[in-house]
């Protein structure tokens, strides 16, 4: 059998160590990360290898040579573009010579048992196995379900957390039979996991699946390269390492010079021709590299030194990697998680803190300080997002200076000149961010139309009326302390997780279109735009006999900017309103859960008082609304939806309505009364809006208080859902109260499970198997997010990991309520014990 090594990759994550190194030439503790491979492709007696190379292959091919010193016979497959993971095997058929093959990753360092991997593709009779292992984090990787034989059911690459169904992930590995290479189109880019694949299942050929056991690392971005050498130290991996073991976990090459007065605390590696001298500290999972010298005096703790890095007297250096052929000069300093590139210059006692990038042959001057936004990052998370766009602690975790390379990055996914809305909340700190916000979308070439203070839904509106793109700055719903940066596509709406990964990396590697001078742009403030969304939202709803109604409301505005709209639209809906909270609080740009329970009692109070058909709370952005009924009772998020749906079936019957999947299954018994049709969708404003967009839903609503009236946008709006109500309700004599009392009772029910993050596909795993031995249908179909069962009796639950935060949602519904607690306290338990690392 022959082995196909996969040499192509860029590893444009790996920037700066990848500016000018390919990605399979990395050093792993002294080893590039292909040599690993090819040494244990050895160990397991595949020793005819084909290399396919692409970016920068002449120095693999230089490395390398013909194989001989490693014990292998190695040839290489050139691609002259990126033809794709498949592509490029079938670019190397010729080589392989009709053979089965394996077919491994050049940049994944690992210890899996090969020649079980094959004896069991053998066992099978497989087409193509591929080979899987549990990982803490699926969301990078192809995740794949398994059946008992071991034939793949079902996969899918890179999902979000909320796609995630398991943590066993594809490896990259394959074991395949020659004639899988008869389904690629030669020249043509192609993927194993994205087309080949999925092809061959829905054609019912043999794919299986081999869960491995041994190690397996995909270093796909700086802090895995960081693990990997940290694994191979501590001998998580069985790797060889060049050199003997002087002393437990002190690994030093022959020929290195390590001077007897330098301290060394394993475990470490030091490299052939590496110079350590007198009173240098040499501190735990550490990696010096060949040729690089580490002065008098300096310390390095779990640091990586390329070939040829210099590190200068007292220089202190900690998590860090250097650069080949880099100067480190004396006292300098570089702390976790920084990286500097090939052939550059730190100068004497200057500062390079965590997380900074530094590219290849550049100079920091004595004595300065290197930041960049990733030091903030860096506390944050892994990526950018959360649920509500871009969102930190103000001046901690969201500073004026992660805003500009954030809208930097965001303008360069535009054509230059597009336009873009830019909004902000009643907030100084969302203030103080959204003006860095617009110099660095004008400084991107880019017109900006700036709203101001307005609420979110009108800065939505307007985004798909006449831009490209929004931003939105404000204050993170419940907590003073922080700030959102939502962004907005061409729809108004929330990017998609796509957009969001594409934004993300373009943060990253901080590759930033600039303007030239003349194609800076200015701000433009546009006229009327207030009373225009006004005239477009009441042309919207059927408000013609609501005047005649007289009906009277109660709306509390929650001290947002929806108040300064809300009287000119109770005027030309001709309603008597109560406006309570109406002018925007600066000490107040959002409410706490008490301040909000506060408000709710105050508007049930002047419910009673005024006789009112009904009262409202909105939310400060203007964007949800709390429904309080004509008897002072403020009504569930969940109750008021199958309200709102119950009116607008009985008196717009057919049509579509777009729901989330976590919204009560009595809706559609409602529905279907009226010849409505319910659409199901992922949980998310952005789910519900492409629904809409996607179905022409006439309404939406995600049962925590977001309605869409399709007429006027495809996203949440609160006064838009006000005028719907008021409406509605004008056209019936029954009381709030009874309308309510006529609809069923939801019994649906929400637990968060606290799980460290690295055990989230752990939890998806354990969600499938006790939906199966439980007798749940699962929906496979990939059209929401999460595990979704359903029982024959109308019984559900459905789990979703939090993109951000360590916990995993759960919601379930019975036909009563002791049931749906039965329901979601067994759930609960079950997921709780796979809720740590390694469970």
């Amino acid at each position: 059998m022959k082995a196909v090594v996969m040499a192509g990759g860029e590893g444009t994550r790996l920037r700066p160590m990848t500016s000018g190194l390919p990605k399979p030439l990395l050093p792993v503790a002294g080893r590039p990360i292909m040599e690993h491979i090819l040494l244990l492709l050895r160990r397991h007696q595949l020793t005819s290898v084909v290399a396919t190379v692409q970016y920068l292959a002449p120095l693999v091919e230089e490395r390398f040579g013909d194989g001989g010193a490693l014990g292998v016979e190695l040839r290489y497959a050139l691609e002259e573009t990126p033809l794709g993971t498949a592509g490029s095997v079938k670019n190397a058929e010729a080589e392989l010579a009709g053979e089965p093959f394996v077919v491994i990753s050049g940049d994944a360092l690992t210890d899996i048992d090969l020649t079980e991997l094959i004896a069991f593709h053998r066992r099978k009779g497989a087409l193509v196995t591929v080979c899987l292992t549990r990982v803490a984090d699926p969301r990078e990787f192809g995740v794949a379900l398994t059946d008992d034989e071991g034939r793949i059911e079902r996969f899918l690459e890179k999902p979000t957390w909320g796609q995630v169904f398991s943590d066993t992930v594809n490896t990259g590995i394959y074991v395949m039979e020659p004639e899988v290479l008869d389904h690629i189109e030669p020249g043509v880019p192609v993927d194993w996991s994205a087309d080949v694949f999925p092809q061959l299942m829905k054609d019912g050929m043999g794919v299986y699946g081999y869960v491995a056991d041994g190690y397996w690392q995909d270093v796909g971005g700086h802090a895995s390269y960081r693990q990997a050498q940290l694994d191979v130290l501590s001998g998580r991996v069985d790797a060889e390492l060049e050199g003997f073991e002087r002393s437990p976990g002190i690994w030093i090459a022959d020929d290195a010079q390590v001077h007897p007065d330098a301290e060394l605390r394993g475990p470490l590696f030091i490299g052939p021709h590496a110079t350590v001298e007198a009173g240098a500290r040499i501190q735990d999972f550490t990696v010096i590299g060949a040729g690089a010298s580490v002065g008098p005096g300096a310390r390095l703790r779990q640091t990586v030194l390329h070939e040829g890095a210099r590190i200068g007297a007292r220089a202190d250096l900690h998590g860090c990697v250097i650069g080949r052929n880099t100067d480190v000069l004396a006292e300098a300093r570089i702390t976790e998680g920084a990286v500097v590139g090939d052939g550059s210059l730190v100068g004497r006692g200057a500062a390079v803190t965590s997380e900074a990038r530094i590219h290849p042959a550049r100079s920091v001057a004595a004595g300065a300080t290197v930041r960049t936004s990733l030091t903030r990052q860096s506390h944050v998370r892994s990526t950018l997002f959360g649920p509500r766009g871009a969102t930190g602690t103000v001046n901690i975790e969201l500073t004026p200076e992660l805003a500009v390379e954030l809208a930097t990055a965001y303008a360069g996914m535009l054509a230059k000149g597009a336009v873009v809305t830019l909004a902000r909340d009643h907030g100084r700190p969302a203030q103080t961010i959204k003006r860095a916000v617009a110099a660095a979308l004008q400084a991107s070439a880019v017109q900006v139309h700036d709203l101001d203070n307005v609420p979110l839904p009108l800065a939505r509106w307007h985004t798909a009326r006449l831009a490209a793109g929004g931003l939105v700055v404000h204050t993170t719903p419940g907590d003073p302390d922080a700030l959102d940066i939502v962004l907005l596509d061409e729809h108004g709406a929330d990017l998609s997780h796509s957009a969001q990964r594409k934004l993300d990396r373009a943060f990253a590697r901080q590759e930033y279109r600039r303007a030239l001078p003349h194609e800076f742009t200015d701000l433009a403030v546009p006229a009327d735009v207030q009373h225009t969304y006004l005239d477009t939202l009441v042309e919207a709803v059927d408000t013609g006999h609501v005047a005649d109604a007289g009906l009277r409301i109660v709306v509390d505005a929650g001290h947002g900017a929806a108040g300064g709209l809300l009287p000119e639209l109770f005027g030309r809906l001709g309603v008597e309103a109560l406006l309570t909270s109406p002018g925007p609080d600066r000490s107040r740009p959002t409410l706490t859960p008490e301040q909000r329970t506060a408000a709710l009692e105050q508007v049930g109070r002047a419910v009673t008082a005024a006789r009112a058909a009904f009262g409202v709370h909105l939310d400060p952005l203007g964007e949800r609304l709390t429904l309080v009924d004509d008897q002072g009772s403020p009504i569930s998020h969940q109750r008021a939806l199958l309200t709102l749906l119950s009116l607008h079936t009985e008196q717009r019957p057919g049509g579509l309505v777009a729901l989330p999947v976590t919204a009560s299954r009595h809706a559609e018994r409602i529905a279907a009364a009226h010849g409505t049709r319910i659409v199901r969708t992922a949980v998310g404003a952005a789910a519900l809006a492409a629904a809409v967009q996607e179905h022409q839903a006439a309404l939406a609503a995600d049962g925590r208080g977001g309605v869409t009236v399709a007429a006027l946008a495809s996203t949440h709006d609160g006064l838009a859902a006000l005028a719907q109500l008021t409406a509605l309700i004008a056209r019936t004599p029954t009381p709030l109260h009874a309308l309510v009392a006529r609809t069923p009772t939801p019994h649906v029910r929400h637990a968060r499970i606290t799980t460290a993050a690295e055990a989230k596909g752990a939890v998806m795993r354990r969600a499938i198997e006790l939906a199966d031995r439980h007798g749940f249908s699962v929906d496979t179909t990939g059209a929401v997010e999460g595990i979704h069962g359903t029982l024959e009796n109308g019984d559900w639950v459905h789990v979703l990991p939090d993109p951000v935060e360590p916990v995993a949602h759960l919601w379930a519904e019975s036909a009563h309520p002791t049931a749906t607690g039965t329901l979601l306290t067994r759930w609960t338990t079950h997921l709780a014990g796979a809720t740590s690392p390694g469970a």
